[in-house]
């Protein structure tokens, strides 16, 4: 199978760049998958997992809230609001994280909360622990 040049960027940095078989994003719709010559493509995506092959032994996944891909010329340039390798994820920050974000929203109709930065905060803590569950001991 031929390669994508895979280049995937957080706000702060080049956070991953290799030479891949295929890539699967999150997209607003649905999962979809880029392989070598993809048409070109602008999208966005959303929370969820990017699974990367990297050869028919090796497969990573990350943990992202969404963001830009570009496919063009089998260049795959990858824009993520954050991304975290399965294998670095924190469980139990993550847990914490849930946990807090449920308590603030069942105080919503006591405390004067952000409902929608609880609610995203409870998104972002459940797609982390939900691809650490499915991922981590992950064998193709």
């Amino acid at each position: 199978m031929a390669e994508l040049s895979l280049d995937i960027f957080t706000p702060s940095k080049l956070a991953y760049s290799a030479s891949v078989k295929a890539v699967t994003i999150p997209g607003t719709v649905g999962s979809f998958q880029i392989l070598h010559n993809h048409a070109p493509l602008i999208s966005t995506f959303e929370l969820g997992a990017i699974k990367v092959i990297i050869d028919n032994n090796n497969t990573i996944f990350f943990s992202t809230n969404g963001g830009t891909v570009e496919v063009l010329n089998n260049k795959v340039k990858i824009l993520a609001d954050s991304l975290e390798l399965v294998h670095e994820i924190d469980i139990d920050r993550a847990k914490d994280a849930l946990k807090r974000a449920e308590e603030r929203l069942a105080k919503k109709a006591v405390e004067k909360i952000d409902v929608t930065r609880a609610k995203s905060s409870l998104a972002r803590a459940n797609n982390r622990i939900k691809i650490y569950e499915k991922y981590f001991n992950y064998q193709p």
